[in-house]
């Protein structure tokens, strides 16, 4: 997919970097990528709702620390501070509100940013953190990873790159997390990982939003959520088990759930036609009663 130049928009002391797919003018929807990503893990479902929902302005950014934008200066990248950017961000593309969608560690971003006042009239998230990263799954690969990171953080800046971005652990995370058993996709979302997931700034941004990622749930600030909310879930995300994403769907009033069989936690990879489909039904459709639906 060919790229196009990011707009730079002033938030917290950063130029963040978005990139817009679809109308400029249209409604803004605002789409926040998962911890070590960057913009390019959900241009597909950008690009792909830029093609089938007309009207709209889809804003993927950069989070502060990752891809193309500079980490905060003097702050500590704790989940507050996500929040408050998401924030200073929505005010400055979307001044009257716009529709907010987070992936993974972006649904954290996005509850830290609804209970700091965000205005957002509908909200999507795909695969949201919704229990505890110790208690879930994969509690023992969440405490190797607090290790890694800790071991990195201990180290001077190059080592601790190198250590970050060592093509033998990342390609070992990518192979956890991918379900799809398609050769040549699964190729392929190994690229992705390879090209795009130490795209950060610096060790120590990435450990904060590493803890950040493990030590909170979108269940705490689930009475945030007062607006249409679609929750889009794997139902083999070894991250968040799916009993409790039904969990959330009950503590949000209007919450809809769309389970996504035999997907994992990269359903903007492995999933994206599906996804891309339920995702503009959402955002034409006069919003419904909270209900289940599988794909």
């Amino acid at each position: 997919m060919p790229e196009h130049p990011p707009h730079l928009i002033p938030t917290l002391g950063v130029d963040t970097r978005d990139w817009i797919f679809g109308d400029p003018a249209g409604a803004p929807v605002i789409l926040v990528h998962g911890f070590r990503g960057d913009h390019h893990g959900l241009q597909g479902i950008a690009a792909g709702l830029a093609a089938t929902a007309p009207g709209f302005a889809f804003h993927v950014p950069d989070l502060p620390g990752f891809g193309q934008t500079p980490a905060l200066p003097g702050r500590t990248h704790d989940l507050a501070a996500f929040g408050e950017w998401l924030v200073a961000f929505s005010r400055e593309v979307a001044p009257q509100g716009a529709i907010i969608l987070g992936h993974s560690f972006g649904s954290l971003v996005v509850s830290s940013a609804l209970a700091q006042g965000a205005d957002s009239t509908r909200t999507i998230l795909i695969n949201p953190i919704s229990a505890p990263a110790l208690e879930g799954p994969q509690a023992v690969l969440t405490q190797l990873a607090i290790a890694y990171y800790r071991i990195a953080n201990a180290l001077p800046e190059r080592a601790a790159k190198g250590l970050l971005g060592n093509t033998l652990i990342v390609r070992g995370m990518s192979e956890v997390m991918a379900k799809t058993r398609d050769r040549e996709l699964r190729a392929w979302i190994h690229d992705q990982h390879d090209r795009y997931f130490s795209s950060f700034s610096d060790s120590r941004s990435l450990l904060e939003a590493f803890r950040a990622s493990v030590s909170h749930t979108v269940a705490e600030h689930a009475a945030a959520y007062d607006m249409p909310t679609l929750i889009i879930a794997g139902e083999r995300d070894d991250i968040t088990p799916l009993a409790k994403q039904l969990d959330l769907q009950r503590m949000i009033p209007n919450a809809e759930l769309l389970i996504l069989p035999g997907t994992g936690h990269l359903v903007h990879y492995e999933a994206v036609r599906d996804t891309v489909e339920r995702i503009a039904q959402f955002l034409q459709a006069v919003p419904a009663t909270a209900s289940e639906t599988s794909a």
